[in-house]
């Protein structure tokens, strides 16, 4: 015998979830309108109601009326979970096969067959230490990816390197033994600027910044320890 009880659970489910996207969309659409941002996703979170918004590769929080925004760690009361930085962790992820590695200064070690990529600017002191501690790993391949955000002099000795008959070794001469690059920096450098447009719009605003073969993005300059931990890790994110 038909009953329309049995219809209740699925259609009181379906007005629910275009409820939810409805505010969702509400949500995103006045985000963009307050912060002039591009609002990439916007998800209803199970804490007090507030809606998680990622604009512009931030994360901040706001309720279905917009009457406030913080933008912060979200710690989950019970676990004690850093909630916000797993989310960014997800969301800032890219696919590694998508990165363009022809734009990079290429290092092989060894095999070769552990791989990651990096976002660096000449003048970054925190990617010099970085550099410092990479020339330690054995059976690797390293992609950097000159980022010169930092000065006008950054964009200069990014394309001297370019230039290098041995990018690698003039890389790696600059970072780790202050030498000067010796490439004129007059060849064509479009590599370089085309990672500036790439960097950009992955919305890295730092250096260095690490991506491993699982998509994980890490900014900043982890200890070796962790970057050997992510090597043996990571698996390819398609």
């Amino acid at each position: 015998m038909f009953r329309l009880s049995h219809l209740l659970p699925v259609a009181l489910s379906t007005t629910l979830s275009l409820t939810v996207l409805a505010d969702e969309a509400s949500v995103k659409k006045a985000i963009e309108s307050k912060l002039g941002g591009t609002v990439t996703s916007v998800t209803k979170t199970s804490y007090l109601g507030l809606y998680e918004v990622y604009v512009d590769g931030q994360i901040v929080y706001t309720d279905e009326k917009i009457s406030v925004l913080f933008a912060g760690d979200l710690i989950d009361g019970k676990t004690l979970k850093y909630v916000t930085r797993e989310r960014m962790q997800k969301l800032s992820a890219i696919k590694f096969s998508e990165l363009p590695l022809h734009l990079a200064v290429k290092q092989v070690r060894g095999d070769g067959k552990r791989t990651f990529a990096s976002f660096e600017d000449p003048n970054c002191g925190y990617c010099k230490r970085l550099a410092k501690d990479l020339a330690k790993l054995d059976n690797v391949t390293i992609y950097t990816f000159l980022y010169p955000i930092l000065s006008p002099d950054s964009l200069e000795k990014s394309n001297k390197i370019w230039c290098a008959s041995d990018k690698a070794k003039a890389w790696n001469e600059w970072m780790i033994d202050g030498k000067t690059p010796g490439g004129r920096g007059d060849c064509d450098t479009t590599a370089v600027n085309k990672t500036v447009e790439l960097g950009r719009k992955l919305n890295i605003s730092g250096t260095p910044t690490l991506f491993f073969l699982d998509g994980e993005r890490i900014p900043g300059a982890i200890p070796i320890a962790k970057i050997e931990q992510k090597l043996s890790q990571a698996t390819v994110n398609k």
